[in-house]
């Protein structure tokens, strides 16, 4: 009897459309991370103010709150492939006015604001046309591994790059650059991925127009959040990064309680994106949809006891290798993609995919922040030992939650380890079954 064979990340590049966005994302991401740069040392150099230069970065996630709430709607009211692209070019043209020389300080800040706060509208509508593009099954998790693989390579590859640059040129004219790249994303989803109604058009107006509108904008945004098992996943979703960056926020500090140099600090802070690369590329490639399946409460409860190491105060190699270790357990996520993208009602996919980038991103800022807090009373190694502890403790809770709120099965279970069918928390027929049948019809043909 012939074996099925499972496709792998070879299959999601055979797809045209994906190169295209896969493509586009590479530019995109250069395009955030130069800027970012290129805007601090501006900033900087202009103010001689290290709070406000700093202020630049803070200003990259606290709008994204805003962003994700206000305007979420958009990503399943209008075309995507249109507002992929006007966000592109929203982004572009801020950049675009941040090279003028006569733009002020505070002007700077406010179009930094405004990149931020499409950002997640951007996101969740790609996440969304992914599922569009590669179906709702395996070819989608593998695509979404794919789109983070290489947001953690851009990050690692982005701010080098950013430095060369700036050494031949000045931050406007880096900044010059950067709209550029935003300009080719736009041209590349434009001109490569293919036109799509919008996935709830029909539904926004029939609500508007009962509603008056009301229920538009943050109303209709956290209603998402309404669905039990909804909930659960996306707190799977924001948990897990808001304690992830705590010894990232402090790894400056311990390479000095430590006696690191700065090249060591450079290794503390690419422990953990090298193996979240290294983690999802075995899971992805290894492992089958199924085995993932199972695996994603049990690599989530294994992410942070790792950090306990902290508390006797390791040096840099052992420190690193609890960094690397917690990043691999990332792997958890092709699994959480899935069960994500079942539970989320396509209509409402674009929102809630914008939601749970919105939220991943502000959490990220408050871990950040509230780790500095707290550093300041307690010493580092304390603080993010205590941040492990604490997580694995949310997480186990998270865990129970999840659980409950799994569809019941009716029946066997698909090829993903999946119920094959059931209903949802909410009353609501479970789409695992239908994935199941797409994954098994676009398995011989082999988003982020």
């Amino acid at each position: 009897m012939p074996t099925t064979q499972a496709p792998g990340y070879r299959a999601v590049f055979a797809v045209r459309e994906f190169r295209f966005v896969f493509t586009a994302h590479l530019f995109s991401l250069l395009g955030v991370v130069v800027s970012e740069l290129a805007l601090t040392v501006l900033v900087y150099d202009l103010t001689r103010s290290p709070l406000l230069s700093s202020l630049t970065f803070a200003l990259g996630f606290l709008p994204y709150l805003l962003g994700g709430t206000l305007l979420a709607g958009f990503a399943d009211r209008f075309p995507p492939r249109r507002v992929l692209v006007v966000c592109d070019l929203v982004c572009a043209g801020c950049v675009a006015l941040m090279v003028l020389p006569t733009t002020p300080v505070a002007a700077l800040l406010v179009l930094r604001c405004a990149v931020a706060a499409v950002a997640p509208v951007f996101q969740g509508t790609r996440l969304a046309t992914l599922a569009d593009i590669l179906g709702e099954g395996e070819l989608f998790v593998l695509g979404r591994s794919l789109l983070r693989i290489l947001s953690q390579s851009a990050l690692l590859a982005g701010f080098g790059a950013g430095g060369l640059l700036l050494t031949a040129v000045t931050p406007r004219g880096a900044m010059a650059v950067t709209a550029a790249t935003f300009l080719a994303s736009a041209a590349l989803l434009r001109c490569g991925t293919a036109r799509r109604p919008a996935r709830a058009a029909a539904t926004a107006t029939a609500t508007a127009t009962a509603t008056g509108g009301r229920r538009e904008g943050v109303g209709a945004t956290w209603g998402v959040l309404r669905d039990r098992r909804i909930r659960a996943l996306m707190l799977l979703f924001w948990v897990p990064p808001m304690f992830a960056v705590v010894p990232e926020a402090l790894a400056a500090p311990y390479a000095d309680r430590i006696g690191a140099s700065s090249a060591a600090l450079g290794l503390l802070m690419c422990a953990m994106p090298v193996g979240t690369v290294l983690g999802e590329l075995l899971a992805g490639s290894a492992l089958s949809a199924a085995t993932r399946a199972r695996l994603v409460l049990p690599l989530l409860l294994a992410s942070f006891p790792p950090f306990l190491l902290y508390a006797l105060r390791p040096g840099l190699v052992l420190a690193a290798a609890a960094l690397f270790l917690a990043g691999a357990a990332g792997a958890y996520t092709l699994g959480l993609d899935a069960w994500f993208v079942d539970a989320v009602p396509e209509e409402r996919r674009g929102r809630a995919m914008t939601l749970m980038s919105a939220g991943m991103m502000t959490v990220q800022g408050l871990g950040m922040a509230g780790a500095g807090l707290v550093a300041e009373f307690v010493p580092v190694h304390a603080v993010v030992a205590g941040a492990g502890a604490l997580a694995t403790l949310v997480l186990a809770v998270l865990a129970l939650e999840v659980r409950a709120s799994a569809p019941r099965p009716s029946g066997g279970r698909g090829s993903d380890g999946r119920p094959s069918g059931g209903r949802g928390s909410d009353g609501r027929a479970s789409a695992v079954s239908a994935t199941e049948r797409r994954d098994t019809a676009e398995r011989p043909v082999a988003s982020g």
